[in-house]
């Protein structure tokens, strides 16, 4: 049973554009057209919109996706190859969180600063003038 763009976004959660936007990426398979030009899906589109839809969720880009995709799609991969896909994204989710924690601890630093500060005039604040120390440092190294 062929579903239209429509149903597939109904049944997935998605928006219409999202959906196009997946195919433009080439991450659905382009479907035939009606004779009225509307698209005309297969039903295992939905399950594969399922797992776009999941992988995101769990942080994967749309390019990681397309190679998991792929992968998906070939005989020669084993579970293995997965999971070392999986086991790189997990690192670069470390890391990320590692920056964040860093960001997380200068700002907070900076407000601690300014929480020590009575000054009520602009020009005296120091997270200003922390950023603008450590803009001029950057910008001349």
């Amino acid at each position: 049973m062929s579903m239209t763009i429509g149903q597939i976004a109904k049944q997935t959660g998605l928006s219409v554009e999202a959906i196009r936007y997946y195919e433009k990426e080439a991450l659905i398979t382009p479907p035939a057209r009606s004779s009225a030009g509307y698209r005309i899906y297969p039903p295992e589109v939905v399950k594969r919109v399922h797992f776009i839809k999941q992988a995101k969720a769990v942080g994967f880009s749309l390019k990681e996706i397309r190679e998991l995709l792929s992968l998906k799609a070939s005989e020669s991969t084993c579970c293995g190859d997965i999971r070392n896909v999986t086991l790189e994204k997990i690192a670069q989710i470390e890391n990320k969180i590692s920056e964040l924690e860093t960001m997380r601890n200068l700002l907070s630093n900076l407000a601690t600063r300014c929480e020590n500060e009575s000054a009520s005039n602009l020009s005296d604040c120091p997270i200003l003038d922390s950023l603008d120390r450590e803009l001029v440092t950057t910008t001349h190294d």
